[in-house]
């Protein structure tokens, strides 16, 4: 078990007074058996009061409200968390589904829903050619294919930061031969699906202590990987970025179909033409114990 520390500021700036509408925010962790959340908090500035609900996943949505004009906002996200995830975790697989390609239930099916459907265009069927040759033959490992999967995205797309926002759909992704962490995921999740499973973005934090690992700044940064759904092991982690299954060093915040609906924070504002002057994120994800010690 390793308790970790997150501080996220995310600020905005205007060269003016503007008028903020509600924000929605996307920043307390998302707890499960193998992450609990000791503490947390969220200070805006202008000051604001926060509404909390559930959407339609299960993540925390706060929601800010501001009543007055201003020329920067200010979001600040303090989070103690404890990790009780195995680094190499056994997954027991329903025998039905060691094997692919498998059937699922009709109930899990049917719930499954929309998580089964690649949700961009594949001209030509470029994404589900390059899936498909993943799958070795009849009777393939479902877990070894899930991993090969992954590894496969690392071994054919290289690594490469952006400041941009937005996302890559997966065959510009898989075309131009490098990306983001979302990128890598995004295409994980769009090429499992075209195979026939359910899978889902996450959005979180990733925890790197020995600052080695892509996508990570100092001891950590914002992540997004992603989740399978396989019958008996339920959802199982996969981060193509880092080549790893399971989510030992991962912090989740949001699940989502779609990389659009986890972003941390999201609103608009209403101000003259060229009031938004510019957006800063800073991250620092370091251990608790550490910080106790020192």
């Amino acid at each position: 078990m390793s308790t970790v520390r997150i501080h996220h500021v995310t600020s905005y700036s205007y060269d003016r007074l503007v008028s903020l509408s509600p924000h929605r925010l996307m920043l307390r962790p998302r707890e499960s058996r193998d992450v609990r959340v000791k503490t947390s908090s969220i200070e805006t500035s202008p000051s604001t009061t926060l509404t909390w609900a559930s959407d339609v996943f299960g993540n925390a949505v706060a929601t800010a409200s501001f009543f007055q004009l201003t020329n920067r906002l200010i979001v600040t996200s303090d989070c103690e968390v404890e990790l009780n995830a195995a680094p190499w975790p056994i997954f027991t697989i329903a025998p039905s589904a060691t094997s692919y390609p498998f059937l699922h239930s009709a109930d899990e099916w049917q719930d499954l829903g929309t998580l089964t459907v690649p949700n961009y265009a594949d001209p030509n069927r470029r994404l589900q050619r390059w899936a498909s040759a993943f799958v070795a033959g009849p009777g393939t490992d479902t877990l070894s294919l899930l991993k090969d999967l992954s590894l496969g995205i690392t071994g054919w797309i290289a690594y490469q930061s952006r400041d941009e926002e937005g996302t890559q759909v997966p065959p510009q992704t898989i075309d131009r031969g490098w990306g983001t962490c979302r990128d890598f995921a995004v295409l994980f999740v769009d090429a499992a699906r075209s195979l026939g499973f359910g899978a889902r973005l996450v959005s979180g934090y990733l925890y790197s202590p020995d600052t080695e690992q892509p996508g990570s700044i100092s001891s950590g940064s914002t992540h997004a990987w992603a989740e399978v759904y396989v019958p008996g092991a339920g959802w199982i982690t996969f981060d193509p970025t880092n080549r790893s299954v399971g989510g030992f060093n991962l912090i989740p915040v949001a699940v989502a179909r779609d990389i659009t609906q986890v972003v941390p924070v999201s609103g608009s504002f209403v101000g003259m033409p060229g009031s938004f002057n510019g957006m800063r994120v800073d991250v620092s994800v370091s251990s608790a114990l550490a910080d106790t010690s020192a």
